[in-house]
């Protein structure tokens, strides 16, 4: 298996997109990811979109994005008011913020939902995020659910176990509206990076996954 890495990155590092559309949804699929990369120092800035949200879980949104991009200096959080479980009948909002996400430099690195996902908010988004971004690296992220639609990833990235601890912290602090859901625990989450390391035979025995759909080498 080959290994990669961001190193040698542009000069003043990398500019990264996270879209997600829930609160919640970046965190479970790559909060891991984005907690290394500004680790290694390797984030410029950073612009964190989630599309639905408001009342406590908009406040969840905005606490779970600052605790993971802290100590990135250039970051934007937005909170759209799309509907939720609504997006594909009701989408032309989100698709008129994307389009204004693109008047912005193209992005060094997306994170998304996987175009496969069950749910069919996270699918929108997906879909968007391809239609939108054409020159972008794209990384598609998983979130396990009731649905049992997890994918078989092709990238994989080493969490380190101190980071690992963290994105659960943040997960559990935050996030106090989801804990009645009997998926929602640090069990469900560690399980997943743990199979992921499996399969990526990372050091540190964790691991989040993606799907790349198209990588130029």
């Amino acid at each position: 298996m080959r290994r990669l890495s961001f190193a040698g990155p542009p000069a003043n590092g990398l500019d990264v997109l996270a879209l997600g559309a829930h609160p919640d949804d970046i965190e479970i699929g790559c909060g891991g990811t984005i907690l290394r990369l500004v680790a290694d120092g390797l984030v410029a800035n950073a612009r964190w979109v989630v599309c639905s949200g408001t009342g406590e879980r908009a406040d969840e949104a905005k606490a779970g994005a600052a605790a993971v991009l802290d100590g990135v200096t250039d970051r934007e959080i937005v909170l759209l008011d799309a509907r939720d479980g609504y997006f594909p009948l009701d989408g032309a909002g989100i698709k008129d913020s994307f389009e204004d996400l693109k008047r912005a430099p193209e992005p060094d690195l997306i994170l998304t939902h996987r175009r496969d996902d069950r749910h069919q908010d996270h699918r929108f988004i997906s879909d968007l995020t391809w239609q939108t971004f054409r020159s972008s690296l794209i990384l598609e992220y998983e979130i396990p659910k009731y649905d049992g639609d997890l994918g078989r990833p092709n990238v994989f990235v080493e969490i380190p176990e101190a980071l690992v601890a963290r994105k659960l912290e943040i997960l559990d602090t935050t996030f106090a509206s989801q804990r009645d859901r009997d998926w929602f625990d640090a069990e469900t989450f560690r399980s997943l990076m743990r199979i992921r390391g499996v399969e990526s035979r990372s050091a540190s025995g964790y691991a989040e996954a993606f799907e790349g759909r198209k990588l130029v080498l």
